[in-house]
Order: structure tokens, then sequence, then C-alpha cells
């Protein structure tokens, strides 16, 4: 049955809120357990695996694009191969492209309609199977599924990746963990670059995508931290899907804003602010409500100060301001967005206060 947009929304915010759960450090990363012992028939191939889920932060199975991503990966290093990993646009049958030889392993969920002859392996999850047009293939790959699945890690992996409650809500009741999604390494790792506590960079990621490598927005915006394709390219980025990559853009975009107000005395929390505000409206934007501001002798290097003066900036009159170029702003995305982020740093800080 296919569900409609609005549908998943309510869907979603429907479904009750769990606690945020402990991940042990074997997961750190996202890395799940290896060492499975396999044969050679993906020795040295290049294959191209599919995965054709929903979008994670709709989804009753928590991160499951991220789960199986890790597993790919480390599928290939086990079975000494190269994997392209792809997730499945909409409307896309790939299917048909696996029984084409155009894709190799197609993972979806066990109880969509899969067609006859397609040879599917047994669970690793719970809830999807891994889709190959090969017998040889299939075995190999049960073999591996059977070896990781009997770990006796395999369950706090799944873990890992399960869904998780709303931040405030956990911080309230007064949950505390040692981490806080399953890419906290990769997120300390950046967000050192930027200078930040790394749980206000978790706090942007969860505001971006609730850390869905999956989720994808009307525009364009692609995984981890809403990339859009064309920033990614920029920075000499090309797989968005990656969690790591799709960081390392995103971050590498904050960095380059940040440097915008490097050369101006900015209060530390002050100058994220800004740089999220314009990560969010884009930079011109934010130039605008800034001259807006000096023009009106208010002190642009703080953020409420912005705020208090951008319902002027609605009005029809905000086009014949010189110290305005991009004309007419609403703000009230740009506006709400800083305030969930620092309610979810806030809620991060307590749920986390180790740091």
């Amino acid at each position: 049955m296919k569900v409609s947009e609005k549908g998943k929304r309510r869907f979603g915010k429907a479904l009750i809120a769990v606690a945020i759960v402990f991940a042990t450090p074997m997961f750190e990363g996202g890395k799940p357990m290896s060492g499975a012992h396999t044969e050679d028939a993906f020795a040295g191939k290049e294959l191209v695996c599919i995965l054709d889920l929903c979008d994670d932060m709709y989804s009753s199975h928590g991160l499951e694009t991220g789960f199986n991503y890790q597993l790919v990966e480390r599928f290939a290093e086990d079975n000494r191969c190269e994997v392209r990993i792809k997730s499945a646009g909409r409307n896309e049958n790939w299917l048909d492209s696996l029984q084409q030889g155009k894709a190799d392993i197609v993972i979806m969920h066990e109880n969509d309609s899969i067609p006859e002859g397609i040879l599917q392996s047994r669970d690793a999850d719970g809830h999807t199977v891994w889709c190959l047009n090969n017998d040889s293939y299939l075995k190999q790959a049960n073999s591996w599924i059977s070896h990781i699945t009997s770990h006796e890690a395999h369950p706090s992996y799944l873990t890992a990746y399960s869904r998780r409650g709303n931040p405030v809500r956990c911080a309230e009741s007064g949950m505390t963990t040692g981490t806080l999604s399953p890419y906290d390494s990769i997120i300390k790792k950046y967000a050192a670059q930027l200078g930040w506590d790394w749980r206000m960079l978790a706090a942007v990621i969860y505001q971006e995508s609730k850390f869905s490598i999956n989720s994808t927005s009307h525009r364009g915006a692609t995984g981890l931290m809403q990339v859009m394709p064309r920033t990614a390219e920029y920075y000499g980025i090309s797989d968005l899907l990656n969690p790591e990559e799709n960081i390392k853009a995103g971050t590498s975009h904050l960095k380059r804003l940040q440097n915008l107000y490097s050369g101006e005395e900015f209060d530390h929390m002050e100058l994220i602010k800004f740089t999220l505000a314009s990560y969010n409206a884009g930079e011109g934007r934010i130039a605008d409500c800034r001259s807006f501001a000096e023009a009106r002798s208010m002190d642009s290097r703080r953020w409420d100060e912005i705020v208090s003066i951008i319902p002027l900036m609605r009005e029809d009159s905000i086009l014949e301001e010189e110290s305005v170029k991009l004309g007419k702003f609403q703000g009230h995305e740009t506006i709400a967005y800083i305030d969930s982020i620092m309610t979810l740093y806030d809620a991060f800080c307590r749920i986390c206060p180790r740091g």
C-alpha cells in the first residue's frame, strides 16, 4: 500500500517515543562485527547494491538504511570485493535492474512484492532481505549473514540503529547515556574541526535528518546534514549516502560560512547561531539582515537583535532599503531552525553530560 507523504508524517508523529538506548563502543561509528569465513563468489568483483528501503525518518524499523549501509560495507570487506551502494529513487524498479544484471544486490522489505525468479536471502534484521540473481551469490550471502546474526553482539548492533525517542522528552525524564547516535565518532571528528562541542553538531544533524542517512527534501537536499548535490560537488564529495562523506560536506560548508565572520568579535555561541542561520537561509539573506540591523543602529553580532528586525523585512517597504540586496525575507523557518537546534543542544547536553 502506498502511503502519502502527509500520512507518513502523521505516522511518524504518532509513534510512541522510546528511550535513547546505549550503544556499546563496539559499534561506535557504525562498524558491525566481522570475521565471517567466506568462499570466493564475490572476491575481486565490483558490485552494485541498491537499498530499496523507506525513508528512515518515517520508518517504524528505526535507522534501517543506515544499518544496512554499514552491513554492506562490512560484507564487502569480509568478502574482498568492491560494492557501490545506492539508495533507490522513487518510482524506480530495481528488481528489473537486478534481473537485467545492472544491479547485483537489492535490499528490500521481505513483505514487499518480489517476483518469481528473484532469489531471497535470509534476513539480517528481522524485516529485510537481500535479493540476488545468482545461486552462488545467494549461498555465500546466506553463509555470511548467518555468521553475522549468530554473533552475540548482533542484538546490540541492531539496538544502536533502533528508533530513538524525542530528545527533549528524554532529557526531561532524566535519562542519561554515553551515545547519541550510531555516528558519534564521526560527529566528534568533524565537530573538532569546526571548534564546536560535538553535541551541537549532533543537534544540527538531528534537526536536519534525525540521524537518517536516507532522508531527502523536496528541494533535493540529501542525507544526515541535508546537503545539496551542488554543495557536495563544490567540496569534492560525490557520495552523500555515505555518512562520513555527508558530514564532511556539511561541516566543510559550515566552516566556510563560519569563516565569513572570523574578522569580527563574536561571542562563540552567537557565532554558531549566525553560521547556522547562513546554513539554513543562505549567507546573502543573513548579510541583508545584518546590514539592515546596522542601518538601524542595532548590534548585528547578536542573533536576538536580528530576530527583532526580521518582521520589518517582511514588509513591502524593505524593497526601498539600500542596505538590503535580496528583497523581502520572511525568516520564519530560519528563526524556528535556530530555536530548535538550541533546544536540542540543551537536551543532548543533559542526556550525554560527559561531552
